[in-house]
Formats: structure tokens, C-alpha cells, sequence
């Protein structure tokens, strides 16, 4: 057996003797689909957004600046928009427990919906800092369907101008991603409060754990619990408790590890497989009904190869920088000394950056 292999053993007893598995995803377990992580130095999305002219990287997620100019938030977020990337091997791991009944809950930092492109229920999703799945106004908090959000979106040289704006009160709408300056969900903070206490297993994946109150939710987790850490560094308090696991390895082939031990590769290979056949790929409203209505039909949306999502990456920056140039007005904004910094650190970035 291999290192890993061999690291991963109480893992795989745990979940043959039927034991629920609670994950605790980042930004990495999607890397593989192409989609950027936030904070790798030259290639994460805060790098990345130091290109499309705003005061700091952070604004294009700042409730007060999207307040004030929108625009740099529905730029990227037309070219980064769930469905123009599958989801992973571990997104797939994931739904594999759930099929089993073995599955007890997704709490996850990502906004890219790939948990529930995967087929996972809505049961299970704790969207931390929120999602594409749904809109609201930011004024009188009316909600917005996903195909008229997009509708507005195309809208560009009409009324809407590229930017969804709210038929009640004409106030600017977004998904319901959490911006800096809002409050994370509610049943964030509930679920938790009832959750903690009965995690049996673990598993951290994907995530520098720097981002609270959510970096603190492994910390919680009872001691009797087996704790798994799947990610390229050490993490939090990960490792300090003897029954720990740290498996320092990229998410997919921890997926695949797994599978192949507990004789699931056959049907890990077979979803990720299929998502590359059939129908284009579907909205998120579709899909979302499509993983609650009929949760154990294999996913038949289309999917690019790793090699074609990175490049869309690459064109949606480039095509961005260019949309905001042209597109969009200056609009100052006064950033804290803490965004002071990180502009001055990112301006050092864009000058090494090289896309």
C-alpha cells in the first residue's frame, strides 16, 4: 500500500462501518474543474481581479462598493457564472456518500454551486458565504429567478445595461453570495448549533482556514470524531489531535484514493464521466430541481476538459479587463488601511503576474 493509502485506512474503515460524513469545503476542491482559489499569490481570483481597475481586489465582493458601481461584479461574474464548469472527482466523492445514506452535511465556502451540479440535495448544502443559486434586491430584498438575473445580464446595450435591477423598487440585484459587510446565513449558525455535536467524521478539504466564523467549525468538532484533513498544507489545529489524519495531497486524487479502496471507483469514474455526455449544460434553477426531484440519476450536463476550463479562466480575465475599461466609469472609493495594504500587495503581484 501506498503512504497515502495507508494514512487514509481509519478513513475508509469509519465509512465501511457506515459512519456519516460531514465535509468542510474550500475553494480547493474546485481547482480542478479550473475555477481559481482566492489567495494562491499569482494565480488566485484576488490576484487575478487586480486587473479589472477597481480601488483593491476585494471591492468587486464589497456590499457598499457594488452599491455604488456594480458593474465590476456582473463583468466577472458573467464570465465565471455556475454551469461553465463541472464539477470535480470529490464533488462526485460527495455525492457517492449521500447515494449510500451516509452523508450527514456539506457546510462549504464556495459560491460556484458544483455541489449541486453533482447532484447533492439541498438537504445537505450549508452555502457559508452563500451562492449563485439564488437573487435578491439589495434595497427592498425582493427576489429574482436565475433566467431573468441572466436575461438582464445579456440585456447590454438596452435598459438594463448588463445589470439586474429590481422590478419593485429599481434597486441593483445579486445572487446571494455574501459580500463583505453582510452577515453570513442564518442557517449557517443553526445548523451548526445542532450539527457539531453529532459529527462522526470530517473531513476538511480545499481550505486555508483563514475566513472566520467558518475556520473554526473543525475546531468544534467533538473529539470523538475522526477529523480528515485533504489539502496541500497543514491547516488550523489539523494534526495536534492523535486521531487526526492529514492527507497533504490534491482533492482529486484523494477521491480517487478513496474510491478505488472502498470499490467505488467504477461508479466515482462513471459520474464524472457521464458529465461530459448528453444535454448542454442546464441552468442552476434546472439543475438545482433536477438534483432534488430525481437524486439518484447520474448527471447529464455538458463539461469542458480541466485543460478548456483553465483557458476559459484565462479569456474571462482578459475579456473582464477589457469590459471594465470600457464599460465602466471611475468610481473612487476610500479603502481602509487594511485595503490599503492588500492593494499595494496586489499592485506588487500585478506587476510579476503573468497570465
Amino acid at each position: 500500500m501506498t503512504d497515502l493509502e495507508l494514512k487514509l485506512a481509519p478513513l475508509v474503515d469509519a465509512i465501511k462501518e457506515g459512519k456519516k460524513v460531514a465535509f468542510f469545503n474550500g475553494a480547493g476542491i474546485s481547482t480542478a474543474a479550473g475555477i481559481p482559489d482566492f489567495r494562491s499569490p499569482n494565480t488566485g481570483l484576488y490576484a487575478n481581479l487586480a486587473k479589472l481597475d477597481l480601488p483593491y481586489a476585494e471591492a468587486v465582493f464589497d456590499i457598499d462598493y457594488f452599491k455604488e458601481n456594480p458593474k465590476p461584479f456582473y463583468t466577472l461574474a458573467e464570465e465565471l457564472y455556475p454551469g461553465k464548469f463541472p464539477p470535480t472527482k470529490f464533488h462526485h466523492f460527495i455525492k457517492l456518500l449521500q447515494d449510500r445514506d451516509q452523508l450527514h452535511r456539506v457546510y462549504t465556502q464556495n459560491i460556484d454551486t458544483l455541489e449541486r451540479l453533482a447532484g447533492v440535495k439541498d438537504e445537505f448544502i450549508i452555502e457559508a458565504h452563500g451562492s449563485f443559486a439564488n437573487n435578491h434586491c439589495v434595497d427592498c430584498s425582493e427576489e429574482m429567478d436565475t433566467e431573468t438575473l441572466k436575461a438582464h445580464m445579456r440585456d447590454k446595450q438596452g435598459k438594463q445595461n448588463g445589470i439586474p435591477t429590481c422590478t419593485k423598487c429599481n434597486g441593483y440585484v445579486k445572487p446571494d453570495i455574501v459580500f463583505f459587510g453582510e452577515g453570513l446565513p442564518k442557517k449557517f449558525f443553526t445548523q451548526w448549533d445542532q450539527d457539531c455535536d453529532q459529527i462522526e467524521v470530517a473531513i476538511v478539504a480545499g481550505t486555508s482556514l483563514t475566513v472566520h466564523p467558518f475556520a473554526s467549525l473543525p475546531s468544534d468538532v467533538g473529539k470523538k470524531g475522526l477529523r480528515v484533513l485533504v489539502n496541500k498544507d497543514r491547516v488550523g489545529d489539523l494534526g495536534r489531535r492523535k486521531s487526526d489524519i492529514l492527507a497533504l495531497h490534491e482533492c482529486d486524487h484523494v477521491a480517487e484514493t478513496l474510491a478505488t479502496l472502498l470499490g467505488w471507483d467504477k461508479e466515482l469514474n462513471k459520474l464524472y464521466g457521464e458529465f461530459g455526455k448528453g444535454d448542454p449544460v442546464e441552468s442552476v434553477d434546472k439543475a438545482k430541481n433536477k438534483a432534488e426531484e430525481s437524486p439518484k440519476k447520474e448527471g447529464d450536463l455538458k463539461a469542458t476538459s480541466n485543460d478548456d476550463s483553465k483557458g476559459t479562466i484565462k479569456e474571462a480575465f482578459e475579456k473582464a479587463e477589457d469590459k471594465v475599461k470600457e464599460d465602466s466609469k471611475t468610481h473612487p472609493v476610500t479603502p481602509s488601511e487594511q485595503s490599503k495594504e492588500s492593494e499595494q500587495k496586489l499592485a506588487e503581484l500585478v506587476e510579476k503576474l503573468k497570465i
